[in-house]
């Protein structure tokens, strides 16, 4: 028989939280045995495309070359592939 899932004030302002400033992206809450014992965050970014955007245009170079770092980071230590 499935157990009634207890929700505290604790775990509201969590949610809460967790959910203020979110503009795309989902909150998945895990319960195990009536309980919330997990919540994972996915946020999405959504950028648009615009020639006219050179602030934007910049930001988006040095995300880019951040992540190429980070990567060529990861495949030199051996924890990715090539």
């Amino acid at each position: 028989m499935a157990r009634p899932l207890k929700v505290d004030d604790v775990w509201l302002e969590r949610i809460a939280g967790l959910l203020g400033g979110m503009e795309f992206g989902s909150l998945n809450i895990v319960v195990h045995e009536g309980q919330i014992v997990q919540v994972e965050r996915t946020e999405r970014k959504r950028y648009e495309l615009s020639s006219g955007s050179s602030a934007g245009s910049a930001s988006s170079a040095r995300t880019a070359k951040s992540s190429r770092h980070a990567v060529k980071s990861l495949r030199e230590s051996g924890s990715v592939p090539n």
